[in-house]
């Protein structure tokens, strides 16, 4: 026989408190004492206790429930953005709801009002900025909207200076001697979603070589989709273009590691005749000593969070841009001893 749920009630009784005083806990009412907010939580713990959203929107106007809308999931960049979002979000006990846009009829639907991605009581867009679909360039929700890895006018937005992140790429690989190159991971082939994150990362690459007076040919970028696959494929075309040594700046670090694995395949050595450095600073380049592009993920997630409540909580100002700055990592990917300063 199922056991039956325990109610709000028993709740109360457990504790010793008043419905009201339940509810607002639930809510995390700051008017509660802390020992009597860890009495009902112990009780809640005890009976086993789990709210219901859908009684706590009747009661409240509220979900507790905040959507995500993002281009993929099973990435390690959006797996350390939603870490970091939902850290900030479970502590004021809301949960997450994704929507990952993988498709153009995905994108369709949620470009309705009346989607479920609309009903909870924020939103989080992540990467793409999907207002551009709209007349009047805003989302068909009256609810709090916050853009992470994106950025619009209209509302908070948080992001990287992935401009300045090229930069530091080119002005990095503009010391040391041998042939530059670059990987650009290719934008939405179809169309159907402006990002653009990657060509931000390679104009800013272009500005601080042309300003090291070093020469960056166009056959020397390779344009491939985000996988490993696409960094071996990148290595082979630049060895037919300059002999070793060269210097290689992926787009991300997923590609960066393709480089790697084809550099060792083909017993090159790497930091000497093949340096490479990536963009993103994912957990797994400092396991392979990939020098690497760092942005603050978890940290840019956490802030889209707090923007979002801080709405969701009343805040009516403005809106407001939160910029990030990515941090240049030395590994071995492209340490040497005492490697030979460039002297045009």
């Amino acid at each position: 026989m199922r056991r039956k749920q325990p109610t709000i009630h028993e709740v109360a009784a457990r504790a010793g408190v008043g419905l009201g005083t339940v509810s607002r806990v639930l809510n995390n009412h700051p008017a509660v004492r802390p020992e009597t907010r860890a009495r009902v939580l112990r009780a809640m713990e005890e009976l086993g206790y789990t709210p219901n959203p859908h009684a706590r929107r009747i009661a409240g106007g509220r979900s507790y429930t905040v959507s995500v809308l993002l281009p993929f999931v099973a990435t390690e960049f959006y797996r350390r953005l939603l870490e970091g979002i939902e850290g900030v979000l479970l502590e004021k006990r809301y949960d997450l709801a994704l929507f990952p846009i993988l498709s153009q009829a995905r994108l369709r639907r949620y470009l309705e009002s009346s989607t479920l991605a609309y009903l909870t009581d924020g939103l989080i867009l992540a990467s793409y900025d999907l207002t551009e679909h709209f007349e009047e360039g805003r989302l068909p929700t009256d609810r709090p909207v916050v853009l992470v890895d994106a950025k619009n006018p209209r509302y908070d937005s948080v992001y990287l200076d992935n401009r300045l992140g090229g930069r530091l790429a080119g002005e990095y690989l503009a010391r040391f001697p041998g042939a530059i190159f670059a990987i650009k991971v290719e934008e939405e082939p179809d169309k159907a979603f402006r990002h653009t994150v990657f060509s931000e990362r390679l104009a800013g690459f272009r500005e601080a070589l042309e300003e090291a007076g070093r020469p960056f040919p166009e056959d020397h970028l390779y344009v491939t989709r985000l996988s490993q696959e696409g960094g071996r494929l990148a290595l082979r075309h630049f060895l037919e273009k300059a002999s070793p040594p060269l210097n290689v700046f992926a787009g991300a670090d997923q590609v960066a590691l393709g480089v790697l694995e084809e550099a060792e395949r083909l017993g090159l050595a790497v930091g000497r005749e093949v340096r490479v450095l990536g963009f993103d600073g994912h957990p797994f380049a400092e396991e392979v000593g990939l020098s690497t592009i760092a942005q603050p993920v978890e940290a840019m997630g956490a802030r889209a969070a707090q923007l979002l409540l801080e709405r969701m909580q009343g805040y009516a100002g403005p809106p407001r841009e939160v910029r990030f700055e990515p941090l240049l990592v030395e590994r071995t990917s492209t340490l040497t001893p005492g490697p030979a300063p460039y002297v045009p």
